[in-house]
């Protein structure tokens, strides 16, 4: 009844009654894996400007406290923990993503969930219930809002503002009753907009980082009686009203405690928006299985979804690291060059003479198959004119990260040192620690420092 009636309380008390028990074991499992992805891309914020502003300001408004800041190694109160490590996790461009929400559900679930545990000393099995309980309402928030929420806001911004209430919450014990007045107060301050990449400004570090800690001050208040919105999702004037015009409330409740959304997360391989992936495993898989260097191509066609080109078309030329990793062109004229786009790759060529020149050459094209079966389904599709004048197609059904195309534990652990190593955070010897720390995290008693 309170599924189809009011599947906002529905949603908060599933957040509020889920038990470590009744997770499945490869959800629990997937959910380290999460987390080691993670604390790695958060690691990989240390000394981006607007990660260590943020920083600063909440140096200068917080104080010290019981929860770690990973990139500094300091200690704050659990929002503004929260608030930095949040901003760090989302700097690289490496943080995890599901598809079919087009939400990042790391960069807000695990900074205001790792605060919380560390300022109450709870376990490792509370801190894991707590991030599934994140990742699942965050999840199915961001589908009910839908495509047309996603072509002005960033879900991250909005979606994880619940989603990171729903994980501080499940920490804090809150009842359903509590849980959907901290929905109700995270929804009303949820934002995010797309407009900042026109501009290469700073906010999509602010949107992660009031996300987790508006969320996390939603749980508190919830916790000593402040009221929030009771249909702050599909109310008259809620999220739905005023976000979106496709707003499908079923979405919120779809298959809830059978349908484990944290396991359909996919890990970012590539060093740049999501909306680049497909296209560039497909033009790494042409330019293998044909022995192409970047030279012998002429054009490249990217069969897209309405999606990536609202989210990449504006980016023609970019002037800065952050906004190439929002380019096309950038991206597979990276991969073209240098077979990978990674951090390093970013860093030291996203502007180089033969990758802008290749950027003109990519072109993105709007592909019936692929927008239909977008966002449930990324596909990569690319038509490649090659100097001699053949015309070669690729395609890839699930980019490299993608569930049934995953990161193994190693490649993991891989990826999580090399992020940590770029921004020089953490050392190899700490990497390897602090996996083995998360992947015996289910047997910590009182979750202290991960670092």
């Amino acid at each position: 009844m309170n599924a189809i009636n009011h599947p906002s309380l529905a949603l908060a008390t599933f957040a509020a009654t889920l038990q470590f028990e009744t997770i499945p074991h490869e959800v629990l499992r997937r959910a380290e894996d999460l987390m080691l992805d993670w604390a790695g891309s958060a690691l990989a914020g240390k000394g981006a400007r607007p990660v260590e502003t943020i920083a600063r300001y909440a140096e200068q408004m917080g104080g010290p406290g019981p929860c770690e800041i990973l990139i500094s190694r300091t200690r704050a109160t659990p929002m503004f923990a929260a608030m930095v490590n949040a901003a760090a996790s989302h700097y690289a461009e490496q943080d995890d993503v599901h598809n079919g929400s087009v939400f990042h559900p790391a960069a807000v679930v695990f900074p205001a969930a790792l605060a919380v545990a560390q300022a109450l000393g709870r376990s490792g099995r509370e801190l894991l219930t707590a991030v599934v309980a994140g990742y699942e309402v965050g999840i199915r928030v961001g589908e009910f809002l839908g495509r047309a929420h996603y072509k002005i806001f960033h879900t991250t911004g909005t979606a994880g503002t619940i989603a990171a209430a729903a994980a501080a919450g499940r920490l804090l014990n809150l009842t359903p009753e509590q849980m959907l007045h901290a929905f109700g107060s995270a929804g009303t301050q949820a934002a995010g907009l797309w407009e900042f990449l026109r501009d290469a400004a700073d906010s999509k570090q602010l949107h992660t980082a009031k996300g987790a800690s508006d969320g996390l001050m939603s749980a508190y208040l919830a916790q000593a009686g402040f009221t929030g919105a009771r249909r702050i999702l599909e109310g008259a004037q809620g999220m739905g009203a005023g976000m979106t015009r496709d707003a499908d409330p079923a979405k919120l409740t779809d298959r809830l405690g059978f349908r484990w959304t944290l396991a359909e997360t996919s890990f970012k391989f590539h060093a740049s928006c999501r909306h680049t992936h497909p296209a560039a495993d497909a033009l790494l898989q042409v330019m293998r299985e044909h022995s192409l260097a970047p030279e012998q191509i002429a054009h490249v066609d990217c069969h897209v979804h309405q999606g990536a080109i609202d989210v990449l078309g504006p980016m023609v030329n970019p002037q800065t690291v952050h906004q190439a990793k929002f380019s096309m062109g950038t991206v597979l004229g990276l991969i073209a060059e240098f077979g990978s786009a990674g951090l390093t790759e970013f860093d030291s060529s996203f502007n180089a003479q033969r990758v802008a020149q290749f950027r003109g050459k990519v072109h993105m094209v709007l592909d019936k198959e692929v927008d239909q079966a977008y966002p449930a389904r990324w596909i990569g599709k690319v038509s490649v004119r090659t100097t001699d004048g053949r015309t070669l197609h690729g395609r890839v059904d699930e980019p490299k990260g993608d569930p049934g195309n995953t990161l193994s534990r190693t490649e993991l652990e891989d990826k999580a040192a090399r992020l940590a190593a770029f921004s020089g955070a953490a050392s190899p010897a700490e990497m390897a620690a602090l996996a083995d720390k998360i992947w015996s995290i289910s047997r910590i008693t009182n979750m202290g420092d991960l670092l």
